[in-house]
């Protein structure tokens, strides 16, 4: 049954609202910024409406299924484990993109708010938020790029365990915790490389300078 309750979860992460949000908008979304056909790209790409239904949707493909399975009683304990972080996956990994999904950031905030009663996905925004203004004031007061952002995400989600840990949750909210940890990094993981060479490549060059 498990396997049953994870194959949902998986096929509602699947659904890509956002993306098809997107086409009724007449815009291919993965042909504009980065290629995330996900609700923050549908944001910057089709305007704030199109974006604010993307979020909603792509939230509730991760609470609906998790929340619905846990007040029925249908999973709990370590039996959410992988119905959680498949989820999330869905999202990710869509057959309804061959394979190529999202980054899985609002079907995270979704899954963990089913999770925690919104406990932890609070905390989440919390810290993302802490980081943001840390990194505007670090950049004198200009925007992110959207490889810091890439990194605030992953920092963010590493941060979240301190919050675990305070709160004394059960051992499996860290096991769901640490596979989001390892997606979100994956998803980022274009951004995270792009954002080190840049830096390498800032002090190599400064290295050079002072030689």
């Amino acid at each position: 049954m498990i396997v049953l309750f994870a194959l949902i979860g998986f096929l509602s992460g699947s659904m890509m609202f956002s993306y098809w949000l997107g086409l009724l908008a007449s815009k291919n979304i993965r042909h504009y910024g980065d290629g995330n056909p996900g609700a923050f790209n549908l944001w910057h790409v089709a305007g704030y409406k199109h974006g604010i239904l993307g979020v909603i949707l792509d939230f509730l493909k991760g609470y609906i299924p998790i929340s619905f399975m846990m007040s029925k009683g249908y999973v709990s304990g370590t039996g959410i484990v992988p119905v959680a972080v498949a989820t999330i996956l869905g999202h990710v990994f869509s057959p309804f993109l061959k394979w190529r999904g999202g980054k899985g950031i609002a079907v995270t905030f979704g899954v963990w708010s089913a999770l925690t009663s919104f406990r932890v996905s609070i905390a989440y925004a919390v810290i993302l938020a802490m980081l943001y203004v840390i990194a505007v004031i670090l950049n004198k007061g200009k925007a992110t790029s959207s490889e810091v952002d890439g990194l605030m995400v992953v920092v963010g989600m590493l941060t979240l365990v301190l919050f675990l840990y305070y709160k004394s949750y059960q051992m499996y909210i860290y096991d769901i915790w640490f596979a989001n940890l390892l997606i979100i990094t994956y998803t980022n993981r274009e951004k995270l490389y792009k954002l080190y060479k840049d830096v390498y490549e800032k002090r190599h060059e400064k290295n050079a300078v002072t030689r």
